[in-house]
């Protein structure tokens, strides 16, 4: 394993604060690169950079989903603060333009940043103090809420809060044109704001009362670094319709509320933040202060899903881009939910994907308009039953989940027997499952570039495999409890434990094939999938001790790093160090060698299976790295992927579910929780 080389960062007082030095303050690249996030528990979000300075067409300070979790759409962009004291005026805000011009330059003026749990604080030079800004979000609701305050020791200031908004798709951009007024509705309260005819109305004000000015005009041309690295268009227009201004006292503070709500059921902003304090404190409940730091980042994750006016519950994958994955959601849901205790919300998931089981499958993705949802995954569905599995372990009072969910289960499995989408089925000679087409990506290594399919891995993938034998021994033991027959599901789970190890073993490397029987053979690249053969809690009689050995040597010599596995071994030739450039580059490295945290969950549960020695020393080293990364790219929380190759710079999305889920679990195991380990007889 290599050693990691960051240095952590942490400042670690009182109510869970971590603290960026100054260092990251005013160096513009590094403040730049460090990005902050809030949620709604609905979808929405409000995030930027610490330097205040949007970089990605996702950021934004309301970012409101209109059909929760979903129809995420980017309506405050920013608000640009104006102090007027005795220095003169001072420009808090810090944008990039088009051709690099950064104007203004407030990051100068910032003193210090940290996250009070998950809420940012920003603290700036001003009226011969400090002024203290803060953002939050009203749990379940699209309002956002920022707070300025003066402290004792400075000045009076009068305070200018310029409005820069818009209204599109979150994955969009916006072009401006003098003709394109928003309309604005001065009311005795705030303004209420329509971009155009039909769109979405919302409403900003202060709880000061101050008086808005009308000023409209376009902000023309910002420039997206992180668009620009990534291959896409990298530059918008905003509009704003004016300012809210005020005189500040010393020791005093005012709120910006933008909502898209009801201005008569919001919160007064003193009331919100106390009970989004209180709500973020019961997560937190004892641990150290990384496992603090992780259970606060996983809450960011879990959102409301109503199905058919019912409350239901389901899991964003990683923001700010993704939307809830059926995959994403099973892996992650027992280290999110299961092991922090919210066994109501574990429920309520495992529910709610059920309802969306067609001809034997979850569904892989719901597409943010709303259409009917893709089922283009073979180990959604499979992960399920592991997910299940780890809650009724978990929760063993819960004795109506099984009855609820038994049929659905049971029907699944025939599915699969019989054969569904995609070529899914399973074979009737030994038991393992086939799946694939050409022009369709299945498993978790998914990328894909107009037709090219990257990994297309057709065939019968290893995890797959290994994840439907649990399945099949989860139906046996949940049949037997049932009072069903549980022979069908026993005698086809011994098929595949017999046929396993010989169909997918490559002796003269010592590791398991990637995927058996594919168009052009078995697949002999060294990938991280082969873990869960090792992991998986029925799959310890699924290959023998030398085996499990062998596995754990080649994966620890050429695919872990302190941040998670390589999807690829370093000595392959297609392997890619880095996930960087144009979107065909991106994705054509995404599972080529990138690293992916998400990994290291079957990999712990593999080592403590079987190599259970070395564990605590295997924890120490990779929590070194996860301590230097709480402090980069989406502060407080775990990026979706790192480069292959040292200094494993973070990826993707600054915030990924399970990313944390996996980290979460290297911290909760221990050698007693440790999966059963059968003994294979040679």
């Amino acid at each position: 394993m290599e050693e990691n080389a960051r240095s952590c960062r942490i400042i670690a007082p009182m109510k869970n604060t971590l603290t960026l030095d100054s260092a990251a303050l005013g160096d513009l690249n590094l403040s730049l690169s460090r990005e902050w996030l809030v949620t709604n528990g609905i979808g929405g979000y409000a995030s930027s950079t610490i330097a205040g300075c949007n970089t990605r067409r996702y950021h934004g300070l309301l970012v409101a989903a209109l059909h929760p979790p979903l129809r995420r759409t980017v309506l405050l962009a920013k608000v640009e603060e104006s102090v007027l004291g005795p220095e003169g005026t001072l420009l808090l805000g810090t944008n990039e333009y088009a051709e690099g011009v950064i104007y203004p330059e407030g990051y100068k003026l910032l003193e210090g940043f940290s996250l009070e749990r998950t809420l940012p604080v920003f603290i700036y030079r001003a009226g011969g103090g400090q002024l203290v800004k803060r953002v939050w979000m009203a749990c379940g609701q699209n309002t956002t809420y920022i707070s300025y305050t003066l402290d004792g020791e400075a000045a009076p200031v009068r305070l200018r809060l310029t409005l820069l908004c818009n209204h599109r798709d979150f994955h969009g951009d916006t072009r401006g044109h003098l003709d394109w007024r928003f309309g604005i509705e001065q009311q005795e309260s705030g303004i209420a704001i329509r971009a155009y005819e039909g769109a979405h109305p919302w409403w900003a004000g202060t709880d000061a009362g101050w008086s808005f000015s009308a000023a409209p005009a376009w902000y023309w041309s910002f420039l997206y670094r992180t668009e620009r690295e990534r291959g896409l268009h990298p530059h918008e227009d905003c509009f704003s319709p004016g300012c809210f201004e005020g005189d500040l006292l010393p020791g005093r503070t005012v709120t910006l509320i933008a909502s898209t709500g009801d201005q008569a059921a919001l919160m007064l902003p003193e009331e919100s933040l106390a009970q989004e304090r209180e709500r973020q404190s019961s997560l937190i409940e004892g641990g150290s202060f990384v496992k603090q730091r992780l259970s606060l980042a996983a809450d960011q994750f879990i959102v409301s899903r109503p199905v058919k006016e019912e409350a239901g519950c389901t899991v964003i994958a990683g923001y700010h881009w993704f939307g809830d994955w059926g995959r994403d959601t099973m892996i992650s849901l027992p280290d999110l939910l299961i092991r922090q205790g919210r066994q109501a919300e574990a429920r309520s998931v495992l529910l709610t994907f059920a309802r969306y089981i067609d001809r034997g499958m979850l569904p892989n993705r719901f597409p943010d308009s709303g259409e009917t949802p893709e089922y283009n995954t073979v180990d959604a569905t499979l992960w399920y039953f592991e997910a299940i599995r780890a809650y009724l372990f978990a929760f063993p009072d819960d004795a109506s989940l099984l009855p609820r969910l038994y049929d659905r289960l049971a029907d699944i499995i025939d599915w699969h027997w019989k054969g569904t989408r995609y070529h899914i089925r399973a074979d009737s000679e030994d038991g393992l499952l086939f799946a694939g087409e050409p022009g369709v990506q299945l498993t978790w290594m998914d990328a894909r570039v107009g037709d090219w399919v990257v990994t297309p891995r057709i065939g019968k993938p290893v995890e797959i495999n290994a994840l439907w034998y649990n399945a099949l021994r989860c139906m046996e033991r949940w049949a037997q409890e049932s009072g069903r027959d549980a022979a069908p599901y026993r005698e086809w789970a011994e098929k595949v434990r017999l046929h396993f190890a010989r169909k997918f073993w490559h002796e003269a490397d010592g590791y398991f094939f990637d995927v058996a029987e594919g168009p052009l053979g078995n697949d002999a690249s060294l990938r991280p999938n082969q873990i869960f053969a090792l992991s998986l809690h029925f799959c310890g009689d699924l290959l023998f001790p030398r085996q499990a050995a062998s596995v754990l040597a080649a994966v620890r010599e050429s695919l872990l790093t302190p941040y998670g596995l390589r999807t690829l071994s370093p000595g392959d030739p297609n392997y890619a160090p880095r996930c960087a450039g144009s979107v065909w580059e991106r994705d054509g490295a995404y599972h080529q060698g990138t690293v992916w945290p998400w990994l290291l969950g079957g990999y712990a549960d593999a080592v403590l299976r079987w190599d259970p020695e070395s564990w605590e020393a295997e924890r120490k080293r990779l929590l070194s790295g996860l301590e230097a990364h709480l402090t980069e790219a989406g502060v407080g929380s775990v990026s979706e992927i790192f480069d292959g190759e040292p200094p494993h710079t973070p990826r993707g999305c600054i915030a990924q579910a399970w990313s944390v889920g996996a980290w979460l679990r290297v911290i909760h195991l221990t050698p007693s929780s440790a999966p059963g380990r059968i003994q294979a007889e040679e």
